[in-house]
C-alpha cells in the first residue's frame, strides 16, 4: 500500500478551506490547511507536500510571490493556483512563474478534483523522470571511473610488460655477453702470457741497457693493463660460483664507505647512512654485495666533482631488503638512460663501461631488481630490492 499524498490548501477564505479540506479527504488525501503564504511556507518546509493548492489574492504576501518562493525554495511541491481573475495575462505569468496549473474561483468539486489528479500524475512522471536522469549521471559517472581505472591498469601492466621484456633483452644481452668474452678473454690470454713471458726474458738478458729495460718494462705494464681489463669483462658477465653465506649489508656498506671517504671529502661530498634498525642478513656472495655499493658509490662521486650529498638507505620491505642510493650530482642524460647497464658503455674518457653491468649481474644472480630514476642536473637515484635469506637457511 501506498502512503496517501498531502496536499496543502492556501487560502484566506475560512470557507474554502474548511470545503476543500473535507472534499480531498473524502477522496484518501492527507490535507494541510494555512490561511496566509507565511504559514504556508511553514508547512511546506516542514511536511514537503506533494500539491499546494494556492490563492492568488492574499494579505501579507501574496499568492504570486508565495509561488516564485515555493518554486526556489521547494520544487518538488507542485502548485496549482486558485484565482478570481479570468485573466489570460495572469494565467500566463503565473504558468511562467511555475504554476503547474490554475482554478478560477468559483471552481467545481469535479472540476478541482480532476486537475489535482491530472498535476499529481505529472508530477509522479516528472520525478520520476528527474529520478531516472540522476541514476543515469551516477551511472555515467560510474563508467566513466571504471574507465578511468581500467586505463591506469592498463597503464601499469603495460609499464611492468615493458620493464619485464627489457629486464629479458637485458639478461639475454648478460648471457651472450658471457659466451663471447669467455671464450674471448682465453684467446687473448694465452698470447698476452707469451708477451708476458718474452718480455721477462728480454729484461733478464738487458740488465746493462736502461733504455730498453724501460721500454720492456712499458710493455710489461700494458700487459697488465690488459689482463686487469680481462678480469673485469670476466666480472660483468660470468654468474657467481662463489660460496654464499650471511652477509650484513650494514657492515659492508660502512666499510665501502670508508674507502671513499678520504676522496669525499676532498671533493667537499657529504657521506649519509640511513638504516633502518636491525637489518637482516642477505644470502649472498659477500665479495659480491661489497661490488654493488663500490661500483655504485664510486659512479656517485664520479658524478660530483663540484661537491653535493650522497646517501645510502637501507630498509626492511616485507621479504625484501630495500636499498635506496641517491646523489645530487650531474645525472644521466635521458639519451644514455636505456644504455647504463649496457657493458662497454661509458661516458667517462677513462671508464671501461663494466661497472653498472657488473651490478646487474650480481642483482639478477641474487634474485633481485634494480631501478633508476635521474634527472640532469639534479641527480641520480638507484633502487635495489633483494631478497632476504631464510631463516632456516642460516
Amino acid at each position: 500500500m501506498t502512503m496517501p499524498e498531502t496536499i496543502l490548501v492556501i487560502d484566506d477564505e475560512r470557507g474554502i478551506l474548511e470545503l476543500t479540506q473535507m472534499l480531498l479527504e473524502s477522496q484518501g488525501y492527507e490535507v494541510l490547511t494555512a490561511s496566509d503564504a507565511i504559514a504556508g511556507l511553514e508547512l511546506i518546509e516542514k511536511h514537503s507536500p506533494a500539491l499546494v493548492l494556492l490563492d492568488y489574492m492574499m494579505p501579507v504576501m501574496d499568492g504570486f510571490t508565495a509561488l516564485r518562493e515555493i518554486r526556489e525554495r521547494f520544487p518538488r511541491s507542485y502548485v496549482v493556483m486558485f484565482t478570481g481573475k479570468g485573466s489570460e495575462e495572469i494565467a500566463v505569468e503565473l504558468m511562467k512563474a511555475g504554476a503547474s496549473d490554475y482554478l478560477r474561483k468559483p471552481f467545481g468539486n469535479q472540476e478541482l478534483l480532476e486537475r489535482i489528479s491530472t498535476v499529481l500524475k505529472l508530477r509522479r512522471i516528472e520525478l520520476h523522470n528527474m529520478e531516472l536522469r540522476t541514476e543515469r549521471e551516477r551511472l555515467l559517472r560510474e563508467v566513466e571511473e571504471w574507465n578511468l581505472e581500467l586505463e591506469c591498469r592498463v597503464d601499469e601492466k603495460s609499464r611492468e610488460l615493458e620493464k619485464a621484456q627489457a629486464e629479458i633483452i637485458q639478461a639475454e644481452k648478460l648471457a651472450t655477453f658471457g659466451h663471447i668474452s669467455a671464450g674471448l678473454a682465453h684467446e687473448i690470454r694465452n698470447p698476452l702470457n707469451s708477451i708476458s713471458l718474452f718480455s721477462q726474458l728480454l729484461q733478464s738478458d738487458l740488465q746493462d741497457n736502461d733504455d730498453q729495460l724501460e721500454s720492456i718494462g712499458k710493455i710489461m705494464n700494458e700487459v697488465d693493463r690488459i689482463d686487469n681489463l680481462l678480469v673485469k669483462l670476466l666480472a660483468a658477465s660470468k654468474q657467481t660460483y662463489g660460496e654464499f653465506a650471511a652477509v650484513h649489508v650494514d657492515k659492508v656498506i660502512g666499510e665501502v664507505l670508508g674507502t671513499i671517504k678520504d676522496k669525499a671529502e676532498a671533493q667537499g661530498v657529504t657521506l649519509l647512512t640511513d638504516m633502518a634498525g636491525k637489518l637482516s642478513p642477505l644470502w649472498a656472495n659477500r665479495d659480491e654485495i661489497e661490488q654493488i655499493f663500490t661500483n655504485l658509490l664510486t659512479n656517485s662521486l664520479q658524478a660530483m666533482e663540484n661537491g653535493g650529498t650522497l646517501q645510502v638507505a637501507v630498509s626492511e620491505q616485507g621479504e625484501n631488503l630495500h636499498i635506496v642510493v641517491s646523489d645530487d650530482g650531474c645525472g644521466i642524460p635521458e639519451a644514455h638512460f636505456g644504455k647504463i647497464f649496457d657493458p662497454f658503455f661509458t661516458t667517462k674518457s677513462k671508464g671501461t663501461g663494466f661497472g653498472l653491468s657488473v651490478v646487474l649481474r650480481i642483482v639478477k644472480t641474487c634474485h633481485g631488481h634494480i631501478d633508476v630514476e635521474s634527472n640532469p642536473e639534479q641527480g641520480t637515484t638507484f633502487t635495489i630490492r633483494l631478497p632476504l635469506q631464510p631463516p632456516t637457511k642460516l
